[in-house]
């Protein structure tokens, strides 16, 4: 167990600004100014014998206690009204006080935090992210959350995608979350489920990643745009959701003809992307309550294509990131709202599924075992790098597959919430979905 170090500085001070250079010994700790200082050799310095315990032992040195260490200011105080605070470009405590004063400066020794805690420190002790990190996972696989970084020891650990992030992945994790609604019971209409925390642009501050659970409406997404291809009219025999089939949009990737008569693999014109996601979906969350919209954090989708479908999750991963769309596509777009990445459809099977490719999620081991899986054609964000006019999307029998730009398909939402979004209630079931604020 690391120790925490307490090192303690007794001192009687008559009046004015005292500046303690603690990087020297103790001897020339103390720099004075012009203030007259008594009881100057009074010190002593206690080092905590465990960490935490509140149990110490005096000891003698020459030195303060150097790197490792921190100070302590919500500890560190004077007993009539004096001020310390610690100046770390000069590496020195300094002390201000009218009055003769006593003081008592506090050091920890310094430990690393996990990065649980330090998504709770960015994000906030309530926000959803903490508790995700902090309460959900324990460790990879407990309540069917993994985490990322690359280095686990459990079946296919060395698939993951080393980018530390969170990931729901399993049959049926308790990962629903209630939004846009506040009813007691949580329509369907309203339920997300979690993709997994992320840090993309990598300041330790993650964002919730959420998709919604079912698919969309014509009234969610609207009708208007080249895009909207009318009611979803392919097969439904493995739909695994509630809404009545008959009211489930369907939409083209991106029917924009004067690439191909097949549309274009561009997603910066898609119009499902700029109006159906990113204005008429946007609206619907806003005339439910502003403060639904106002929960949705832009990011960065990365756009980076693939030449096939015979991938795993961690090379869809990679090609995403790091690969070229067709053409002189864009490889990232800034927005509010996308869809899922093959990636994310790969990583919410079970890690004994993270070997197989993307292309083989086709039978009923496969599908009933990733939590995404909902049974309709499905568009992902990702295209088929070397057409113009070919896409990525997952299959009614679980399978990804490719299908060109004018084909009408369902789509779901796909977003992250701002970083301060926090949790008041919920256990993450779909009859009792996490429930969301804005700390």
């Amino acid at each position: 167990m690391n120790k925490k170090i307490k090192v303690i500085i007794i001192l009687s001070i008559i009046t004015g600004l005292l500046i303690f250079n603690i990087t020297n010994k103790k001897e020339n700790a103390i720099k004075e100014t012009t203030e007259q200082i008594n009881n100057t050799n009074i010190l002593t310095m206690m080092l905590e014998t465990e960490a935490g315990t509140g149990s110490y032992e005096e000891i003698t040195q020459s030195e303060w206690p150097q790197d490792g260490y921190v100070f302590n200011e919500s500890l560190s105080r004077c007993e009539n009204g004096g001020t310390l605070s610690w100046d770390d470009d000069a590496k020195k405590v300094i002390m201000k006080s009218n009055s003769s004063d006593k003081c008592y400066v506090y050091f920890d020794i310094y430990v690393e935090p996990t990065i649980g805690q330090k998504i709770c420190n960015n994000n906030g002790a309530n926000s959803l992210a903490c508790y995700v990190a902090n309460s959900i996972y324990t460790e990879d696989g407990a309540n069917g959350l993994y985490y990322h970084d690359g280095v686990g020891t459990y079946t296919n650990a060395s698939q993951e995608a080393g980018d530390n992030s969170y990931r729901y992945s399993g049959a049926n994790p308790n990962n629903y979350v209630c939004f846009g609604s506040d009813a007691a019971a949580c329509p369907n209409d309203n339920l997300y489920r979690i993709i997994g925390l992320f840090d993309d642009d990598k300041d330790e501050t993650y964002n919730v990643k959420l998709i919604k659970y079912d698919y969309t409406t014509s009234e969610m997404l609207g009708t208007d745009g080249r895009d909207y291809a009318g009611t979803y009219s392919s097969q439904t025999s493995y739909y695994k959701g509630n809404m009545n089939a008959s009211n489930i949009a369907a939409y083209r990737w991106n029917y924009d003809t004067s690439v191909s008569n097949r549309g274009s693999s561009n997603w910066t014109t898609s119009e499902l992307n700029k109006i159906n996601l990113n204005t008429n979906y946007i609206n619907y969350l806003s005339n439910i309550n502003i403060k639904w919209a106002n929960m949705v954090s832009p990011t960065t989708w990365h756009l980076g294509g693939m030449d096939d479908m015979v991938y795993t999750a961690k090379e869809f991963y990679e090609g995403e990131r790091n690969n070229a769309g067709y053409g002189s596509n864009p490889i990232t777009y800034t927005d509010e709202i996308g869809l899922m990445y093959p990636s994310d459809y790969g990583y919410a099977a079970s890690p004994e599924n993270w070997m197989t490719h993307l292309i083989d999620y086709d039978n009923s081991l496969n599908r009933n075992n990733n939590w995404m899986y909902m049974g309709l054609f499905e568009w992902t964000i990702t295209t088929r790098s070397s057409s113009s006019y070919a896409m990525f999307y997952v299959g009614v029998n679980g399978s990804l597959d490719v299908n060109i730009a004018s084909s009408g398909n369902a789509a779901r939402p796909v977003f992250y919430l701002d970083s301060n979004v926090s949790i008041t209630g919920g256990t993450g079931t779909s009859s009792d979905p996490y429930r969301l604020s804005v700390n």
